[in-house]
């Protein structure tokens, strides 16, 4: 893979394709640990989604598996590179509940949430103690204006995980400023 990586990125120099870099997967001996990000120090010095962290990752391929391309999209979507994450994402043959979650994030951030809404009920329907689906889930209701219905999830992410996870912190804290802005009116 570094020998494809390395012609790949010659390729890249040569042709002038700037953008590509910006939409870069991981080398083959990275591996992502359950949405806590990459494992490899090399990369990691980076920011997620710079020019050094996208040539330490490498071009895209049709030979990547489906947990690169999940690394790709799942950095890509954190970084507010939306429809690039999604050019990742929706090539995994594979639709777990990690990448149905992050394609439903990346395409709620797009401002499409009612095509985001089916994709976090079949990353649930797969594992329903996926609390990070259940997070993205509440953020959707609170941009449809329903935060009984991200309480619900709240409870769920409570039940699950209890208060002091992640999941349930970044919802409760979306919650609370969408409170506090629909009482300031």
């Amino acid at each position: 893979m570094t020998n494809f990586v390395s012609k790949m990125a010659a390729l890249l120099a040569v042709s002038g394709l700037a953008a590509a870099l910006a939409s870069s997967p991981l080398r083959a001996d990275q591996r992502l640990s359950k949405d806590t990000g990459p494992t490899s120090a090399a990369c990691d010095a980076h920011a997620k989604g710079s020019v050094a962290w996208t040539a330490c990752v490498g071009a895209a391929s049709a030979k990547m598996s489906d947990e690169e391309r999940f690394y790709a999209g799942y950095w890509l979507a954190k970084n507010g590179q939306y429809e690039q994450a999604l050019g990742y994402l929706t090539l995994a043959q594979t639709k777990d509940e990690r990448v149905l979650t992050y394609i439903g994030f990346a395409t709620r951030k797009l401002g499409r949430v009612d095509e985001a809404l089916p994709l976090y009920s079949r990353a649930l329907a797969i594992n329903p103690n996926y609390v990070v689906a259940r997070a993205y889930l509440g953020e959707a209701f609170l941009t449809k204006g329903e935060p009984g219905r991200a309480r619900a999830e709240l409870d769920e992410i409570a039940q699950r995980c209890g208060a002091s996870c992640p999941a349930y912190v970044d919802l409760k804290s979306h919650i609370a400023d969408y409170e506090a802005a629909a009482s300031k009116g």
